[in-house]
């Protein structure tokens, strides 16, 4: 447990901050691990405020936390992080204000700096065929080839791909009708390898399901898939075909779109393709390919001669 008392060496405000810890402790009884927070980010603004003299409340003005959230920015601290440090700050100078020790509450209005969004993880086209390429002929494997190879044909959602019917393919046209977010349909191609597959699981899932079942992907009981049940074959699924990290669901609808923007460079096509509602969300994308791009370029170049994430800095 994390000492919560004053520290040794007197610092700037240890007497209110003692007091607050007390409040959190005893009147609000939070959790350990919440306090422990509290303490450690309500350090950090201890330390920046000694570090420009101020000793008392009232010398602090909206200006000082500006500077200490953009000196902790500069020093490492990401966007959440400096998100919940300020929550500590304005719940500490909430009590200062009930105590009298703070007529206002300057860390209100300020905001940190957005963390930058982290991309969707894809395979590469090789991984993408390694990975849909699932051998054997018994029911399992018969399902599993054609449910993922249908997920990366097709850029379902794993909702979409369990909800589906066995009358939601047209198999004259190869296209195959889904039911999105919203409850909004949306009609797709299905590829050739994909077709393949689920005719040969069809066959399979004769001996499993009884007629009057309408789903298409289903348990060797005879019933509906599950989520569940889906994300726990393809962890086992990257095991068994080798994969270096785990493939979830979403990892192949990701995938999906990034070779089809990859080959296309078609973004409004992309879009209506994953069903999403506004383009902005499919522009993640385009970051997805410019990476590509500059991969390409800096192998392909021979005077490109820029350093990549894996050079020795």
């Amino acid at each position: 447990m994390t000492d919560l008392s004053p520290p040794a060496t007197p610092m700037p405000f240890a007497e209110q901050l003692a007091a607050f810890y007390i409040y959190i402790r005893s009147e609000r009884q939070l959790s350990i691990h919440t306090q422990t927070s509290y303490a450690r980010d309500l350090e950090k603004f201890q330390i920046f405020c000694a570090s420009k003299s101020i000793k008392e409340l009232h010398m602090l003005g909206v200006n000082h936390i500006r500077m200490a959230v953009a000196q902790l920015h500069r020093e490492g601290l990401g966007g959440k992080s400096l998100q919940r440090w300020l929550s500590s700050l304005r719940s500490f100078f909430q009590f200062c204000i009930r105590r009298g020790w703070l007529k206002n509450n300057i860390a209100d209005g300020i905001t940190a700096p957005k963390s930058p969004k982290a991309l969707p993880k894809v395979l590469d086209a090789d991984q993408a065929a390694q990975f849909v390429q699932v051998e054997g002929d018994d029911f399992i494997n018969k399902r599993d080839r054609a449910l993922v190879e249908l997920i990366y044909s097709s850029g379902l959602r794993l909702a979409e791909a369990v909800s589906l019917d066995i009358n939601d393919i047209d198999w004259g046209d190869a296209m195959l009708t889904v039911t999105g977010k919203g409850r909004k349909t949306r009609t797709l191609p299905v590829g050739s390898h994909a077709l393949t597959a689920l005719k040969d699981w069809l066959e399979a899932r004769k001996l499993y399901t009884q007629n009057d079942e309408p789903a298409l992907f289903t348990t060797q009981r005879g019933q509906r898939i599950s989520h569940r049940a889906v994300q726990m074959r393809l962890q086992q699924l990257s095991i068994q075909q080798g994969m270096d990290n785990p493939v979830h669901p979403h990892m192949l609808r990701h995938s999906f779109a990034s070779h089809m923007l990859e080959s296309s460079g078609d973004l409004r096509l992309v879009q209506e393709l994953l069903g999403h509602a506004n383009i902005s969300t499919t522009q993640v994308y385009t970051h997805l390919d410019f990476q590509h791009l500059a991969k390409v370029y800096d192998s392909a170049h021979p005077r490109a001669g820029r350093k990549t994430d894996d050079d020795e800095v």
